[in-house]
């Protein structure tokens, strides 16, 4: 067995002993540590992350994220309430590995929510993004170096990354609900830094409409697994390339907007969110 599948089983362990009694979750959601859960979405028992083993090296600050064990519904679920991020330090394999755990608990779907900025003109902030691709611009994945075929294959198919289906009902109850739909290529990089204006431009001419910090190595986890993954961003700030030097707010001023932001899109997709969950 290798030491990472040993780590994944480690953890598994853990949280199947705090797990209750006839909960059998198969929707994942991963989210912000600061999101606020909507209305409809009952808690039944927290986890904090650092008592799941075992613990990430490299690693200088303990992270206050939480695992739910949650239902929607008739919907059992897990939720990750605070994701790993690769600028914090963590590995692109300590990413992974939440993913990993989250299929061995059995989760066959995982829904991801991301702050995400605009790179297309045509969206707001504040609006939600509908991801359907990705362009992984880290320069790193999950999947370097020994590969675990119990994990998953060692060239997973990556053609339909964002599962269509999947796509496809989050659309329509978008539609339903009357929400604007931005169908998006997200660009993931590293972060945690700002883009440039040059930046900007080539990764609107390369044909992102958002970009982030974090989805393309969860979702590249989740196919190598076979569990099916779905994405929705919250944009927060825009990125047009010909504005951004024309934007004369400070610093402090950009923050309030883009938690104003936040806030309202958390607000937009927490009006629907117990419907996506319910559909998936």
């Amino acid at each position: 067995m290798t030491e990472q599948r040993k780590r994944i089983l480690e953890s598994v362990k853990a949280v199947k002993k705090n797990m209750p009694a006839k909960l059998n979750p198969k929707i994942g959601l991963i989210v912000e540590d600061h999101y606020p859960l909507p209305y409809g979405i009952n808690v039944l028992k927290k986890l904090d992350y650092v008592d799941i083993p075992p613990k990430f090296e490299g690693v200088e600050r303990e992270h206050h994220g939480k695992l739910y064990f949650a239902k929607a519904g008739s919907r059992d679920m897990i939720i990750f309430k605070g994701r790993f991020h690769f600028y914090d330090g963590y590995s692109m394999r300590d990413i992974g590995h939440i993913i990993y755990l989250l299929s061995h608990l059995g989760i066959e779907k995982i829904l991801s929510i991301d702050e995400v900025g605009s790179l297309n003109p045509r969206f707001d902030c504040g609006e939600l993004a509908l991801i359907y691709d990705h362009i992984n611009f880290m320069g790193d994945n999950p999947l370097i170096g020994e590969n675990d075929e119990n994990l998953g294959i060692r060239f997973p198919d990556m053609s339909n990354a964002y599962d269509r289906r999947l796509y496809e009902k989050i659309y329509k109850i978008f539609q339903d609900q009357k929400v604007k739909i931005n169908e998006s290529v997200y660009l993931s990089i590293i972060g945690p830094q700002s883009e440039t204006e040059a930046e900007a431009r080539f990764y609107r001419d390369i044909g992102c409409d958002v970009l982030g910090y974090s989805l393309a190595p969860e979702n590249i986890t989740a196919v190598h697994t076979g569990v099916k993954f779905a994405a929705v961003g919250l944009i927060t700030r825009e990125l047009i390339a010909d504005k951004m030097l024309e934007d004369k707010r400070g610093e402090s001023e950009k923050q309030k907007d883009e938690l104003n932001n936040r806030r309202y899109a958390q607000g937009e997709l927490n009006k629907i969110l117990v419907k996506i969950i319910k559909a998936l």
